[in-house]
Formats: structure tokens, C-alpha cells, sequence
């Protein structure tokens, strides 16, 4: 019975606690959402007098947040402060106290507990890096009314679900030069993630300076590769942000790059190895045969794990079909002769060898999951990427991993480069209702969002990376009750905003890109159109990876729509309410006006080849518009009038310049109700 009780009790808790902490993500924007948080009275005012301090000045990383993080607040408040610096032997009103300074690892503690009173906010923490973690969540809830902005009283006790919270960004199809690095490390730390992983090789180019084997970039990156003073200074700009840097170097396979530099690592005598200008799995892969593919392989990466000083070193391993290794007699002999009976067999006896070699350097080999295979010593990490849409079973590579004794990374779900919706990601958790002991939970050590960069360049990469990625980070930081999609959304759009103040360009570029379009003419057709269609998913763009080149234009209509279309979402969202008898008319009936007469302002514009592809979609949305907006004032439908619109909505449903219209299905639905509703009445 007192168990029985005790269990009541806690469930009344347990409820109890979930109703205020959903109640207060309604008022407060914060991303990701802290463990626990608990307001009161207070309200510490933003004024001039501010000031900031620390328990101690040895840490850099605690010394540039808090500068940082006065800037911003200065910016965002328009708040002219006295001390643009942390105090020096002094107490601010807000405080920063700390025990130690972290080495920055997977065992880093970022826990830390932010209390805001009316005169004085104090934020302490383990590490320095839990102090720079509450800065953000400090940060985050500047409010304002129509006279001052303040800080509302609130006490925080916050740490992260998982260790590894990251963002990979491709930097081999299309170079990412280091200012947008930067800029990106900022975000991440802005919503408290902590690796980034950097994948540096790949087909397309390769982007390390190596003073070892110079022909790498001479003759392998088309003059476009960080030097190695420029690595330092990113790995050095990511730890004072409490970021872990990640260096992938993607052997055996996608290695048409170093073999264009150094071809008798090759698989295939007399192969023209060549940089690749397209998208895919190529055949070019270094022969794991030879001594000298080794000897390369740990010279290479003696000079590279210099350059970063994390435990981890990526070695990619993905995508290897191995058709140059069935096509090469020595290969096979050498299969035979080591009794490899597949070319599995002969990759895990590669990526063994590799291990030892990162081992002697004190690192831990991570791989995607092709790595995994029977022979493979759990010592390493498995990055996983494939899941039930790669033919996998529940939970993935992931929970397979974590039973074999690997500690493990999951990708699969937050693959951001396939332009599918936040909510798509944000739904996957990365362990789910999948039971698994103490030592397996442990061997998950959270995930990484996936940027890979066949259609993304230095313009537009940041609209394809952020605001999902901030959501992507609450999953990885929040408790997995932290689940309501649609305040997520809410909270997301102050997040996004937000981000602007680092430097990202996923707001503003839309309008650089349409711009051009045009040769600078009035571009609110064209933002009209690209508020409600997305570009295409799943790799439906360039499809096969031939469409397009690294040298492609990308930047076309379909770079400049983006994924979550703002009034698609709201359009959808309001015809399904008004189907299901909501009072959403006057909503639907707004959207409907403004996109029947959006074609009249396309038309005024001088054509090129760039928009005019775009004329028959905006004629067949504002046609389409036009009929639905009838219908609804009039609450009369013709026979003629439904089959014309539903030919107009099969039309519009297909794709057109790489993108789709987002609101497809709410148009079926609102041309149903139309013809349910309007039709028998009338007729």
C-alpha cells in the first residue's frame, strides 16, 4: 500500500512539474530547453549600470563569452553600457563562478545553475564550460515591454541529455571558407552544442595543407584548402566557444582527390584519376594492399592530428563498392592469401591497420557505420548513419552499435542536407522507446546534424543548416519529454531571428539571391512565391548527381526557397483548423487574395532566363487562388469550377526550377470542403 501511495504521489509530482515546465516554454524562448526551471518574483533590469564578473580570470574561453555576450545585449537592447568588460577584483551584478577549467572532452561536465534576482544574476558552474553554457541561457531570456528591457527572476539547474551534441559540415564539394566557420561555431555554441565535425576529404577536393605531401593541395583542391595556420585558428576559435573539433579524412573509398595527387595509391593501374565535378559513389579507392598506402596514410595523419587535439579522427570508410579492388588480380591474391573472403573482410583489415596507426598518435578512430563489421575491435566509434530507410532494423546501426560494446554517434534522422522539416527531425530521438542497459545507454553518446555540401555554397549554406539544427540541438540536450512541435516552432522563430546578431546569413540571403534573379528589380512577387514552396527533397535535386557540377549557379529560385516555407506552414495549419470547423476563414481568405493577384506584379517584371520558368507556376497559383477565394466569399462552387481547380493543383503539384509548392495538400482540402460544402447546397 505505501508503495502504492508513494507512487500516486509521485506520478501528482511528476505531472505537476510537466504542466509548469510546459506552461513556461509558452513565455520563455529558450533553445534548447533547460532541465528544470522555476520563476519568481523578480526582475533584474538592463540598464547602463550592468556590470560582469568572474571568481577567477584564468580561463579565456569564460572572459570572451562574457564579452561577447555584453555586446550582444548591448546590441540587442540599444542599452549604452558603462563596462564593455568583465571587473577585475570586483563583484558585478551579474557573476560568473566556477571550479575548474575543462580540458574539453567527452567527460566535460556542463552543468550549471543561472539564478536572477532584482539586483544581482549569478551564474555558477563546475567547469568553465557550464558557465559559458548558462551565458546562453541568460542571453536567451532578454524581455522587454514598451519602456525597458529586463531579465525576468528565474532560477535555471541545467545539463545536457547526451555528450556529443554536433554539426558535421562538408567542406570537400564545395569549400566553406573560414569565415563561414566562424560564424557557424557561433550558432553552435549559441544553442550549447559542442563538436564540430569537419569533413576535409572527399571525391571533390582536398582541403588540408600538408607541407608533407604538397601535391595534396597543389593538385587536388583546386586552390581552395585551409592552410594549416588557418585549422589552428579554428580549432583554437572552437575551444573558447567549448567546441570540440573533429577532422574527417574519408579513406578508402571517396578518395578521387588524393589519388588525382598521388595516383599509385590507386586501386587500378592506368586510371585517369581525376577531381570530381559531380555528385555521387565513384569507383577511385586507395589499394589497402600496398605498404605505401600505409606508409602515406600515417604520415599524413602524423602531420594532421598536429593541427587537432581532440582524442577523436574521423576516417569516413562510407560508400565503398570496392569495383577497382574486384577488377585488380593482385587485390584478389591477396584476399586469398589473407583469407579475406570479402571485400568487407579486406576493409575491416584496412581500417585495422588504421586504427593502430591513430592509436600510436593517441587517438580513437571513429567511421561511419560500414565500419562495423565482425572483426571490427569495439575500441573504435561508429558514426550511424542508416537506419529503416537503408534496410536496417529499429533503431538502426545505432542500437546495434551500443549492444556490441562501441560507443557510438547517430546521424540517421538529422541528415539536414535532405531538406526535409524540422519537425521531421525534431520527432527522431536518438535512442526512442528502445530499452537498453546502464552500459549500453552510456555507449550513446548523442548525435550529430549532417551537412553535406553537393547543393550548398558559402551563399546559402547557412539557410540550410539553421533554424532546424537549433531544434536538432534540443533533442540532443533536453530530456526527451521536452516534445511539443508546435511550441518548439514558437520558440524556434525568436531563435532564428536571434542567430542574425552571429554574422548568418539564412534570413537576409533570400533576398540577395532573388535580387540577382532580377538585376535588382522589385522582388515581392518573387518572395510571395518563395514564402510557400520548398526546394526538393531526398535528393530529388540533381538527381543521380549529374545535374548539377561543383561549378553549377546555385544560386537559382530553388536556393533561395527554403525548407518550412513561413506561409505554407501557416496556410496549412489554418485549412486543416477551418476543415475540421475552426474559424480560420478569414486567415485562409487573406493568403488566398494576396497569391490571386501575385501574378499581376510577376508580369511587371522584365524576364530572364532565371524567372521565367517560374511564369506558369505563378499564373497557376494566382488562377487557382483566384477560384478558391470566389468560392469561400460566395459559398458557391460550379462543377466546372472544382475539375478546373483540381487540374490546376495537379499541375502545381509538379515539380518546377527544383522546387515544390508546399501547399498541395491543403489546396486538395480546401477544394474538398469546397465541393462537400458549396457544391450540394447550391446545385
Amino acid at each position: 500500500m505505501k508503495k502504492i501511495i508513494l507512487l500516486i504521489v509521485f506520478t501528482g509530482m511528476l505531472s505537476k512539474w510537466s504542466y509548469t515546465q510546459s506552461s513556461l516554454s509558452s513565455k520563455y524562448d529558450l533553445m534548447p530547453w533547460p532541465k528544470e526551471i522555476k520563476e519568481n518574483s523578480a526582475k533584474f533590469i538592463i540598464n547602463s549600470d550592468i556590470t560582469i564578473s568572474t571568481n577567477t580570470e584564468n580561463s579565456k574561453r569564460v572572459r570572451n563569452a562574457a564579452i561577447s555576450f555584453l555586446r550582444r545585449l548591448s546590441n540587442r537592447t540599444g542599452v549604452f553600457l558603462k563596462e564593455g568588460f568583465p571587473l577585475k577584483n570586483k563583484k558585478g551584478s551579474i557573476h560568473i563562478a566556477f571550479d575548474s577549467i575543462s580540458d574539453l572532452n567527452i567527460k566535460t561536465d556542463e552543468s550549471y545553475t543561472l539564478k536572477i534576482e532584482d539586483s544581482i544574476i549569478e551564474i555558477s558552474a563546475k567547469t568553465d564550460i557550464g558557465a559559458i553554457r548558462g551565458l546562453q541561457t541568460l542571453l536567451q531570456l532578454t524581455k522587454h515591454n514598451a519602456s525597458e528591457y529586463f531579465f525576468p527572476g528565474v532560477t535555471i539547474t541545467d545539463t545536457p541529455r547526451f555528450v556529443w551534441r554536433g554539426l558535421m559540415i562538408d567542406a570537400s564539394r564545395h569549400f566553406q571558407p573560414v569565415n563561414v566557420i566562424k560564424r557557424n561555431l557561433d550558432a553552435m555554441a549559441s544553442v550549447k552544442m559542442n563538436v564540430f565535425h569537419w569533413h576535409l576529404t572527399d571525391d571533390q577536393g582536398f582541403r588540408i595543407e600538408s607541407k608533407v605531401y604538397p601535391k595534396l593541395q597543389e593538385l587536388a583542391s583546386d586552390g581552395l584548402y585551409y592552410t594549416q595556420e588557418q585549422i589552428k585558428d579554428v580549432v583554437d576559435y572552437a575551444n573558447h566557444l567549448g567546441i570540440r573539433v573533429i577532422p574527417e579524412i574519408d579513406v578508402p573509398g571517396h578518395a578521387s582527390a588524393i589519388l588525382t595527387a598521388y595516383p599509385e595509391l590507386g586501386s587500378k593501374t592506368g586510371y585517369n584519376y581525376t577531381i570530381e565535378r559531380y555528385s555521387g559513389i565513384f569507383d577511385p579507392t586507395l589499394n589497402p594492399t600496398k605498404d605505401i598506402t600505409y606508409e602515406f596514410l600515417e604520415n599524413l595523419f602524423k602531420e594532421v592530428t598536429r593541427l587537432f587535439p581532440d582524442e577523436y579522427f574521423h576516417i569516413g570508410g562510407d560508400e565503398n563498392e570496392g569495383k577497382h579492388w574486384n577488377e585488380n588480380q593482385d587485390i584478389q591474391t591477396f584476399k586469398q592469401k589473407h583469407k579475406l573472403k570479402t571485400n568487407h573482410d579486406l576493409q575491416t583489415y584496412f581500417n585495422i591497420k588504421l586504427e593502430k596507426i591513430l592509436n600510436a598518435l593517441g587517438k580513437k578512430l571513429m567511421g561511419w557505420d560500414e565500419i562495423m563489421t565482425p572483426d571490427m575491435p569495439t575500441t573504435a566509434v561508429i558514426h550511424s548513419w542508416r537506419g529503416k530507410n537503408e534496410g536496417l532494423p529499429d533503431g538502426g546501426s545505432l542500437i546495434t552499435a551500443a549492444k556490441k560494446g562501441y560507443q557510438t554517434v547517430l546521424s540517421n534522422g538529422y541528415y539536414i542536407d535532405r531538406m526535409l522539416s524540422v519537425e521531421h527531425h525534431y520527432t527522431v530521438d536518438p535512442i526512442g522507446d528502445i530499452q537498453l542497459t546502464n552500459k549500453e545507454r552510456s555507449r550513446i553518446l548523442g548525435g550529430e546534424a549532417t551537412m553535406w555540401s553537393e547543393l550548398v555554397t558559402p551563399q546559402t549554406i547557412d539557410s540550410r543548416i539553421w533554424p532546424r539544427t537549433a531544434a536538432i540541438s534540443e533533442r540532443f540536450w533536453s530530456a526527451k519529454t521536452v516534445n511539443d512541435i508546435e511550441n518548439m516552432k514558437k520558440r524556434l522563430r525568436t531563435v532564428s531571428f536571434n542567430l542574425e546578431e552571429l554574422g548568418l546569413t539564412h534570413i537576409k540571403n533570400r533576398a540577395v539571391i532573388l535580387r540577382g534573379m532580377t538585376n535588382n528589380q522589385d522582388i515581392a512577387s518573387l518572395i510571395t512565391l518563395a514564402n510557400i514552396c520548398e526546394p526538393l527533397k531526398v535528393y530529388q535535386r540533381n538527381k543521380g548527381g549529374i545535374e548539377y557540377k561543383t561549378y553549377s549557379p546555385f544560386n537559382l529560385f530553388a536556393d533561395a526557397c527554403v525548407v518550412d516555407a513561413k506561409d505554407a506552414l501557416e496556410f496549412n495549419h489554418a485549412v486543416s483548423s477551418y476543415v475540421e470547423g475552426s474559424n480560420h476563414e478569414d486567415q485562409i481568405i487573406s493568403y488566398l487574395r494576396l497569391w490571386s493577384k501575385n501574378h499581376d506584379r510577376f508580369s511587371q517584371l522584365q524576364k530572364n532566363p532565371k524567372i521565367t520558368p517560374l511564369n506558369t507556376l505563378s499564373e497557376n497559383i494566382s488562377e487557382g487562388s483566384n477560384r478558391l477565394l470566389k468560392a469561400i466569399q460566395s459559398k458557391h462552387i460550379s462543377k466546372e469550377n472544382i475539375a478546373a481547380i483540381k487540374n490546376l493543383i495537379t499541375i502545381l503539384n509538379s515539380p518546377v526550377a527544383d522546387v515544390e509548392v508546399a501547399i498541395i495538400n491543403a489546396l486538395n482540402k480546401l477544394v474538398t470542403f469546397c465541393q462537400t460544402h458549396f457544391y450540394k447546397n447550391n446545385n
